[in-house]
């Protein structure tokens, strides 16, 4: 694995108060670290999170530790793999935020995907054998 990305769920999971499921993706989390893999959060994803009274949380989580997931930026090339992602998978812009999720992934070749939403993103990253798709338990 090279990329191991982070949806708003399992991003929810390690930003919030202490849960089995925010300790088991920090396991993931750490895991992809020590094998020098890249975490990923796109920064549209941290948009589904960035709300009134939640702010902090998000903004603390990406501050925390040099194991807190980075931010990744999206920009020209990355646009067109995420519209290549919704054709490819015949899905429309309200999958928009799942798609950048699986367009990431792309970017870093071999990549882990873990996720709240393993339908979904599932479905997407489905016509692209480099990644792998890990639901949240």
């Amino acid at each position: 694995m090279s990329r191991l990305v982070l949806d708003a769920e399992a991003f929810n999971a390690i930003a919030g108060p202490p849960t089995v499921r925010g300790r088991e993706v920090n396991l993931i989390v750490d895991a992809a670290l020590a094998a020098g893999s890249d975490v990923v959060v796109p920064t549209v994803v941290l948009a589904e999170l960035y709300r009134p009274g939640r702010l902090a949380m998000v903004d603390s989580c990406l501050a925390r530790s040099v194991a807190a997931p980075m931010c990744r930026d999206t920009d020209r090339p990355l646009a067109r793999l995420v519209g290549g992602v919704l054709a490819a998978a015949g899905a429309g812009s309200e999958h928009l935020a799942d798609a950048h999720v699986v367009a990431t992934a792309l970017e870093g070749g071999r990549a882990i995907i873990v996720t709240g939403d393993p339908d979904d993103i599932g479905r997407l990253a489905a016509p692209y054998p480099s990644i792998s798709v890990v639901a949240l338990p």
